[in-house]
């Protein structure tokens, strides 16, 4: 496969993906609102307005699916929360009926998803990707946003979804907003699970995903060793260098400064890599100290 066409490039997942495939040598080109405002060669798409330029979908031999509202960049109102689910269900669905009308089709569809599946709390339960879907918001979610995108596997399209865990990166996700505050601090007592990958690793296993033709249906993208909330928040503050408090900040403050997100970073997920490892795919960071380092060094 040697043009990869992505949803999301610009993002923070789309972008580490692009450079990586690049550097494989691979052609890359992303699906976006304004095609002529990227330096990255695109095609204009707009999920809202039902429009997508086919010419894109003949010339991809593959396609890496992440377009999506940010789920904690705003307030959840009901107007945000539509657009968190729309964002994905549509965007889905619409490349479902344009590949429905092309007789040459792309060999491979590689799809983000997310560990909200599981629901915004599973305790200290190993979940597994058979395990049932939660009640939440972010549950349902995932799981229409699924459903959306397995549609793809109809047209014979060998068809992946990776549901992600915590992203860690210097350049956004979940790093960045734990040492925003001038002091780090675990979120309400700390103990919830946190399922980070490297996004590194993030990257490398969307493209193990591509270039495997073994891979398909649902794969859980996180690191082998789930850590707790205090955890991962004393470590970072180590290696960024910065005081740590082991008080936690109380699940009512984070409530009113957060509204119904908080539950989202009051709850946690411990999430099994084992179905991904068993495909062979390897971490370069399977250890927590070890990603820290590598990002803040």
């Amino acid at each position: 496969m040697q043009n990869i066409l992505i949803t999301g490039g610009s993002g923070l997942i789309g972008n580490s993906i692009t450079k990586l495939l690049v550097h494989k040598g691979k052609e890359v080109a992303w699906l976006s609102r304004n095609p002529d405002k990227q330096e990255q060669k695109s095609f204009y798409w707009d999920p809202e307005k039902d429009i997508l330029d086919q010419e894109s979908l003949y010339w991809a031999d593959g396609i890496i699916h992440l377009a999506g509202a940010g789920v904690a960049d705003k307030r959840w109102t009901d107007s945000r929360k539509k657009e968190i689910l729309d964002s994905r269900v549509k965007s889905s669905l619409l490349l479902f009926q344009e590949l429905q009308k092309i007789k040459d089709k792309p060999k491979a569809f590689i799809s983000s998803s997310a560990v909200g599946y599981y629901g915004i709390d599973t305790g200290e339960k190993l979940v597994f990707e058979g395990d049932p879907p939660g009640k939440d918001f972010l549950a349902s979610v995932v799981k229409e946003w699924e459903t959306a995108t397995e549609k793809i596997q109809d047209l014979k399209i060998r068809t992946v979804l990776l549901r992600i865990g915590i992203v860690l990166s210097k350049d956004g996700g979940a790093l960045p907003e734990i040492l925003k505050p001038p002091v780090a601090a675990p979120l309400g007592d700390g103990k919830q699970y946190m399922s980070w990958i490297h996004i590194e690793d993030l990257s490398r296993m969307f493209v193990h995903a591509l270039e495997n033709p073994g891979l398909s249906g649902i794969y859980n993208a996180v690191g082998p060793v789930p850590v707790t909330n205090r955890g991962l928040t004393k470590k970072a503050a180590h290696f960024k260098g910065k005081p740590f408090i082991g008080v936690g900040v109380p699940g009512f403050a984070l409530k009113i400064i957060l509204g119904e997100m908080a539950e989202m970073v009051i709850g946690g997920n411990r999430v099994s890599s084992e179905k991904m490892e068993g495909t062979g795919f390897r971490y370069l960071y399977s250890d927590l100290n070890q990603a820290l380092k590598q990002i803040f060094k």
